[in-house]
């Protein structure tokens, strides 16, 4: 008797845990065992998708984190070896100041401010900056075709390419400094690019997690960047970021 209830219950347990019932017989499509054994069926599914839906997030949170922490501590090099040439890619704040700084400094002989809007003129920027005219006039390139960071990447090699430039300083916002960096190495691969970040607002304290401005900026960044990344890594063309395209 005992053995033949522990038959029956490692056959129940068994019938449960692959979902199937404990006799050889099937029983009516109506049964209320056979809706029950889709019940149970349903809720595993359920837990499994929530389960693995809750993986996703925590892993896109924890990439997303370490993704901002990396950014908030970039900062510009403390000693700055003279280059020869810098690149300024427009879109930020105190980017093109800092960058006319670092010409005007002496850091390279020549500077080229990509992605800038096509009604702007070089005099322009250069009141703005409140640069020397001849500082302008001999060592400033101004790329007016860049539409987007892609375009910028395409640019800045031809451009380097053309003066032969072995070291380029690059000059963008903090936040945009690694997808910057990813797509111009992936378009020019011989040359060094050497990072200045400029840091237009101070992040560096967990503060920045109590800012939703600065939540929404990190994040539109780091989705650029995914983006940016599953296109190279598929090896799908993106454009060249140009108004021919």
């Amino acid at each position: 008797m005992a053995g033949g209830a522990l038959a029956l219950a490692a056959k129940a347990l068994y019938a449960w845990v692959m979902n199937t019932e404990p006799t050889g017989e099937s029983p009516p499509d109506d049964s209320p065992k056979k809706h029950s054994g889709r019940a149970r069926w349903l809720t595993r599914l359920v837990a499994v998708f929530l389960l693995v839906l809750a993986l996703a997030v925590g892993l896109f949170v924890g990439s997303f984190l370490r993704f901002s922490r990396d950014i908030i501590h970039l900062e510009p090099p403390r000693k700055l070896t003279k280059a020869d040439g810098i690149v300024v890619l427009t879109g930020g704040s105190r980017r093109i100041d800092q960058a006319v700084e670092l010409l005007d400094g002496g850091q390279a002989d020549r500077l080229l401010i990509s992605g800038v809007f096509p009604a702007t003129t070089a005099s322009q920027i250069q009141r703005l900056t409140q640069a020397e005219p001849a500082l302008f006039e001999c060592c400033v390139d101004i790329d007016h075709d860049a539409l987007d960071t892609i375009g910028n990447a395409n640019e800045t090699a031809a451009w380097v390419q053309k003066h032969g430039y072995k070291d380029v300083i690059l000059v963008t916002s903090n936040y945009h400094m690694p997808r910057s960096l990813m797509l111009l190495r992936r378009v020019d691969g011989k040359t060094n690019y050497i990072p200045y970040p400029v840091v237009a607002t101070d992040l560096r304290h967990l503060q920045w997690l109590q800012q939703p401005g600065a939540i929404r900026m990190l994040a539109a960044e780091y989705l650029k960047y995914l983006a940016a990344r599953f296109r190279l890594n598929i090896r799908r063309s993106a454009g060249d970021g140009l108004p021919s395209s």
